[in-house]
């Protein structure tokens, strides 16, 4: 018996239409197309770009999943405005760091992050199980042996993560994983990028890892508050000028 595949056209038109929304979306993200500003019609878009109707239609629903547009009869395409994005979706995280994100955004994910983390590691010391610990263990160790500067180095840190809100066995917690996880991907390639790594951070997780192992609840908040803390000075991004 064979598997059927879908090559060919189908798996074409899925990457042109993602391709699009990137394009699209980071044009959004970096100012090009402003909240309230109206989106070219379908067909004079799709003929300007080179691309079926369809694949254009399925770019902008993308983006209207997203939270950064609206489209209604009549009305037409809208970008609309910021505080309606869904600005924890991993693909937009992705756009916004593959240029040169704001200052004050990465601020914020720390900020959520410094809300959501140390709680979870405190659940987690209580809650966690062996075969959690381990999967926590190893991807420290993967950490060490290949370092934060490498795709892998990121990736087990993001499982590190990823296996503290697990071990919350808290489903809404559990949920932000993803998020929490590109989030954290995509600030320590930042700091690469920039070159802003004027430490180890691995002691700051060992430190997470040991409380969590030791089942002291007050010391996992505590090392975690701690590792963002220290993680956010490393971007030197100095204090927000909010206002007010």
């Amino acid at each position: 018996m064979t598997s059927a595949r879908k090559d060919g056209p189908e798996e074409g038109a899925l990457r042109i239409h993602q391709a699009i929304a990137r394009d699209l979306g980071t044009a959004i993200l970096t100012g090009r197309h402003r909240p309230g500003d109206l989106f070219e019609g379908e067909i004079e878009a799709s003929e300007r770009l080179g691309v079926s109707r369809t694949a254009y239609r399925e770019a902008v629903r993308i983006l209207i999943a997203k939270g950064m547009l609206e489209s209604r009869p009549k009305a037409g395409t809208r970008v609309l405005p910021r505080h309606r994005w869904n600005v924890l979706d991993p693909e937009m995280l992705a756009w916004m760091f593959a240029g040169e994100p704001d200052a004050d955004f990465i601020r914020d994910l720390f900020e959520l992050r410094g809300v959501i983390e140390p709680a979870a590691a405190e659940f987690a010391a209580r809650r966690r199980t062996d075969d959690q610990l381990a999967v926590m263990e190893a991807a420290l160790g993967e950490m060490g042996r290949v370092g934060l500067s490498t795709p892998e180095g990121r990736a087990a840190d993001q499982r590190f993560h990823h296996a503290v809100l697990a071990a919350t066995h808290n489903d809404a917690l559990a949920a932000l994983a993803s998020s929490v996880g590109a989030a954290v991907s995509w600030t320590t390639k930042f700091k690469h990028r920039k070159k802003l790594m004027p430490r180890d951070p691995l002691p700051d997780h060992r430190a997470v890892f040991a409380a969590i192992a030791a089942r002291d609840t007050a010391a996992a908040r505590n090392a975690m508050a701690e590792l963002l803390r220290l993680a956010l000075a490393d971007m030197e991004i100095g204090e927000p000028d909010r206002g007010g």
